[in-house]
């Protein structure tokens, strides 16, 4: 897979310290899920961020996917907490 820019929301930046970072998963890594449990096992604040996914939602280049969906060939994945409207 090639390099693709992943933007972290809210609390999932704060507990991994960062908004923005380019990675390149393996080629294994083959959907949203995958891509969180690559990125969990990296430990601190990755696990703690990323350790229960169902308080995760993810986009692929700016649209709303769930986590079992491809990431071939996606140039960008946002990781966030669920959205609240008010």
């Amino acid at each position: 897979m090639a390099a693709v820019d992943l933007l972290y929301f809210a609390w999932v930046r704060e507990s991994i310290g960062i908004g923005h970072e380019r990675a390149t998963p393996p080629a294994e890594v083959a959907d949203v899920a995958g891509l969180i449990d690559w990125l969990a096992a990296r430990g601190g604040g990755y696990a703690e961020a990323l350790a229960d996914k169902t308080r995760l939602r993810a986009a692929v280049d700016q649209l709303f996917v769930p986590l079992d969906a491809s990431i071939a060939g996606a140039r960008e994945i946002a990781l966030f907490p669920p959205v609240t409207g008010g």
